[in-house]
C-alpha cells in the first residue's frame, strides 16, 4: 500500500461512511479509496464547465425568435405586463 492520509470528518459524514461500510461489508478505508477514485476519475481538469453543458445551449425554444438579440426589450415588456 502507498501513503497514509489522516482526515477529520464531520459527524454526519463519518456516520454515512460507517453506514456504507456496514452495508457494503467493506472497511471504511476501502470506501474512501473507491470514492476518491470515482471522484478524481470523473473530474477532468481540461474540461470547462461551459463545455460540459454545450449540448444544452440552444436546446430550449422560447417561441421568441429574437430573444437573444433583444433580451432587454423582452424583459422590460414582461415586467410591464407583470409576468
Amino acid at each position: 500500500m502507498g501513503r497514509q492520509l489522516t482526515v477529520r470528518l464531520p459527524e454526519d459524514l463519518s456516520d454515512a461512511l460507517e453506514s456504507a461500510a456496514e452495508r457494503m461489508q467493506r472497511k471504511s478505508s476501502e470506501i474512501v479509496r473507491l470514492a476518491l477514485r470515482e471522484y478524481l476519475g470523473s473530474f477532468d481538469r481540461r474540461t470547462r464547465h461551459a463545455d460540459r453543458v454545450r449540448s444544452l445551449v440552444g436546446s430550449l425554444d422560447s417561441g421568441i425568435p429574437d430573444l437573444a438579440e433583444n433580451h432587454r426589450e423582452h424583459i422590460l415588456e414582461a415586467l410591464r405586463n407583470g409576468k
